[in-house]
């Protein structure tokens, strides 16, 4: 087998078949198109309408961009030619049986996914790359003990080793037992990560961050290998970097100085409260109400799964401000909450201008450590300085956040890439060690072929995150975001149920970290934008609005 040689086959049909799925785009393009007075946008009601073929059409158009990542990644050696060729050989089976799907629900598709399924390349390629793959694989991992290149250079891969050692010392060792017994991060642990610097990844130096310019991709190498010691810690990051840069966008001066240097520092936690017991994704539809008051704002109303919301110094708060609900989205504004931590599943705060802000945490499946609350706000004063952007900031809140929630579903991704990362190894490494029916267990077929798609699968998702970081810091990239974020969290859950399944019924079991990861793989998808909305109000009226212009 030549690898280099399959690889060069491999690229015709993988450009074929991102040919036949733009033309399935077109379709739905097509088929969405408002005959009213905005041409250059799909029809609301008739893409609603059409939302499973968005829906999959959405996840295939994430799993080929990442493969055009790995054909650029594969340049870096032999192993990662391997992990290249097993990715890409899975993308041709995934867009086959999508393509073949969609040729019957939309017109326009049938002849495209025809020629790709029919291309005699692709059938031999599909031929070829079978167990022999999958075997070359883990043999060239083995000898090198790695998942193959990161692809980072020397500055980036210095941070990595320096949180990776870290997590390994600090971060792995509490994971199991904040898990279990759901314990509160432990503030020693915080104030070790804030001293190396984490929370300051992506505020500029001016206000007391670690860069001159923006540096999302170190941001996501210290999330990637914090998430892999435990999501928990890895997700400290989060809730600063959807303020800070909805601070960055929007805020005043004074605003900047007073709060973006004691974010940076660690010295104040920050949380986000968007949701509501009947608004999920759907901001526009927020009913927590600020009222104008002499020198302030009343807040009145409920928010759910405020993350880290008890320990936090600092909670991002979406209000309605305009008392006019036809606004919608126009109609809210962004406000700081500043409160005392408290370190308990409860808390009550009574500012000095009066009201009450009451938290009661969440019990949840997994992602313990945090604590998710729901919060009830009692006019609850706030001061006129505490809404971003001052009274220029009224109707801007929808703005500042989706600006924020960008960087989050970047964030997200690495989150993920920690998880599926610690699985992959716990899962190897278990394979490697259990006996049964008198070998190893690695040496059978389909466990190596378990094992070479999930390791294919984490480089695919490293690289195609990566290539979004670097991209944010050009001030591009926010489709790019969006596609890791559908793509990596969803593969995660894959990951660690096949992790768990290597371990057979000690994957159950709670002694075995895989029923941990198992666990918190699962809120990947939902949190930071649920991959539903995420593909059908996100990414596909995007892409339909480039066929429709």
């Amino acid at each position: 087998m030549n690898p280099a040689a399959l690889l060069a086959r491999l690229t015709a049909p993988l450009e074929q078949g991102r040919a036949a799925l733009d033309a399935a785009i077109g379709a739905l393009a097509q088929a969405t198109a408002t005959g009213r007075s905005d041409p250059g946008r799909p029809d609301p009601e008739r893409l609603e309408a059409r939302q499973p073929e968005a829906f999959r059409l959405a996840h295939l158009h994430a799993r080929s961009h990442a493969a055009a990542e790995m054909l650029r990644y594969a340049r870096l050696g032999e192993l990662e030619t391997l992990l290249a060729l097993v990715f890409g050989v899975r993308t041709l089976h995934e867009l086959g049986a999508g393509l073949a799907w969609l040729a019957h629900r939309l017109e326009g598709v049938r002849a495209a996914a025809a020629a790709f399924g029919a291309a005699p390349e692709t059938a031999a390629l599909l031929r070829e790359c079978g167990d022999a793959l999958h075997a070359a694989l883990l043999e060239a991992m083995a000898a090198g003990q790695s998942a193959g290149s990161d692809g980072l250079g020397s500055e980036h891969r210095m941070l990595r080793d320096t949180f990776r050692a870290f997590a390994d010392r600090k971060v792995a060792p509490l994971a199991e037992r904040m898990h279990r017994e759901d314990l509160l991060i432990p503030d020693e642990l915080i104030r070790e990560a804030a001293a190396l610097g984490c929370f300051g990844l992506s505020i500029p130096a001016e206000h007391g961050g670690a860069e001159e310019r923006p540096d999302n991709l170190g941001m996501v190498v210290v999330t990637e290998e914090l998430s892999r010691g435990a999501l928990i810690v890895g997700s400290l990051i989060t809730r600063p970097e959807i303020l800070a840069k909805a601070l960055l966008k929007g805020g005043t001066g004074e605003q900047l100085a007073r709060w973006l240097p004691t974010m940076a520092s660690g010295e104040r936690m920050v949380a986000v409260a968007i949701t509501e017991p009947d608004v999920g994704s759907d901001v526009a539809a927020i009913q927590t109400t600020a009222t104008p008051a002499p020198g302030g704002w009343r807040i009145n109303g409920t928010k759910v799964w405020c993350t880290f919301a008890g320990r936090s110094e600092l909670i991002g708060l979406l209000a309605r401000t305009e008392p006019d609900r036809s606004l919608g989205h126009r109609g809210l504004g962004m406000f700081v909450v500043e409160k005392p931590a408290f370190r308990g599943h409860e808390f009550e705060h009574r500012p000095s201008g009066g009201g009450r802000l009451a938290g009661r945490a969440i019990a949840t499946l997994g992602y313990r450590g945090m604590h998710s609350f729901e919060l009830i706000f009692e006019d609850y004063f706030l001061p006129a300085g505490n809404l971003v952007g001052g009274e220029a900031g009224r109707g801007q809140g929808f703005y500042l956040q989706m600006e924020g929630f960008s960087y989050g579903r970047l964030q997200t991704a690495a989150r993920a890439l920690g998880v599926m990362q610690s699985a992959f190894e716990h899962g190897r490494a278990y394979a490697e060690s259990r006996r049964v029916f008198g070998k190893a267990l690695r040496d059978f077929p389909l466990t190596r072929e378990k094992l070479a798609q999930m390791a294919a699968c984490v480089q695919a998702s490293r690289q195609a995150t990566y290539a979004a970081a670097r991209l944010l810091d050009t001030g591009e990239g926010q489709m790019e975001a969006s596609l890791v974020k559908l793509f990596a969290c969803h593969h995660a859950e894959w990951i660690t149920r096949e992790a768990m399944q290597l371990h057979g019924g000690m994957g159950y079991a709670e002694e075995f970290a895989v029923s941990r990861l198992f666990a918190d793989a699962r809120v990947l998808s939902i949190f930071e934008g649920a991959e539903e909305v995420l593909a059908l109000r996100v990414i596909m009226p995007t892409l339909l609005r480039r066929y429709l212009a």
